[in-house]
């Protein structure tokens, strides 16, 4: 098959996954989004012969486009735009978690610094406020009192950008010092690993230490649950532990897998080409 992979900037998980396809005397072709035009009638050049089209894009904007294209030009993406989109927001993937009965955390949204600062005393402190789009756990804040909501709700309403103007915000999910991701392909778990730190972020990207995970029965319905709610795909679902069992508190769509390979004996950069074979049209001969 020939894969072609959106990219801006190919990072280990996209080296990763170039090995693996080139292992497999796959055809790639490369396609650097900031680099191309995108007609609304003609698919680019770059587009012919390929066969389906994953979306690596660091930007969650050229995602969110660029996969829209993809479908109307009838092209196989991985991930789809629905699921692109509903994952990027926030507010779209904790409202399709909820209409699915997955376990996620309580969740208001306001628009005004008085109506947040509501929110916020009802849920108690500490609480979280995020941003509704971003990674990687920025600019995201666990307030602890009054004094300190009404400041970051300050600088938010300050910073400009129509975003920032929109409050989510959480109850404080009182878990063990780690959370749980799973790396699934239509809700059939990969692989899965714990993220723990002392600090109550608990992303890899911050630093946290990463150990192997064994998903239990009870994990495992929910990862189907949440990639069946946001549209299937190949996904990276977040869990938090509760006294209850667990939480969902994110899904994501343009997962990142290098430290999952790191720590879990399974190949993952295998276990997905296995998958995306899995995911190219079969033409039937008449």
């Amino acid at each position: 098959m020939n894969v072609g992979i959106l990219y801006s900037r190919i990072r280990k998980d996209e080296k990763l996954l170039l090995n693996e396809l080139r292992e497999r005397d796959h055809e790639i072709t490369k396609i650097d989004v900031r680099k191309q035009q995108f007609n609304v009638h003609e698919p680019p050049a770059v587009f012919e012969d390929v066969d389906i089209v994953l979306d690596r894009c660091l930007a969650t904007s050229r995602s969110l486009y660029v996969t829209r294209f993809c479908e109307a030009y009838g092209l196989p993406v991985v991930n789809g735009p629905e699921t692109a989109e509903t994952c990027a927001d926030k507010v779209k993937n904790s409202l399709a978690l909820a209409s699915a009965g997955v376990p996620t955390p309580d969740t208001d949204v306001a628009f005004t610094t008085e109506a947040a600062l509501e929110s916020i005393e009802r849920f108690g402190y500490p609480c979280v406020l995020k941003p509704v789009m971003g990674s990687w756990g920025r600019l995201m804040a666990k307030i602890e009192t009054r004094s300190a909501a009404e400041a970051i709700l300050e600088h938010k309403e300050t910073l400009g950008h129509y975003e920032h103007k929109v409050f989510y915000i959480q109850e404080f999910v009182a878990k063990p010092d780690r959370d749980i991701r799973v790396l699934a392909a239509d809700g059939e778990p990969i692989a899965a690993m714990a993220r723990s730190s002392e600090h109550w972020l608990t992303n890899a990207a911050k630093g946290a230490e990463t150990q192997p995970f064994e998903p239990d029965e009870r994990a495992l319905d929910l990862v189907e649950r949440a990639s069946d709610a946001v549209g299937g795909g190949l996904l990276g679902i977040d869990l938090m532990e509760t006294e209850d069992g667990y939480t969902v508190h994110e899904v994501n769509h343009t997962v990142e897998f290098k430290a999952l390979n790191e720590v879990v004996d399974r190949d993952v950069p295998a276990a997905v080409v296995d998958w995306l074979e899995g995911q190219v049209p079969v033409e039937v001969t008449p």
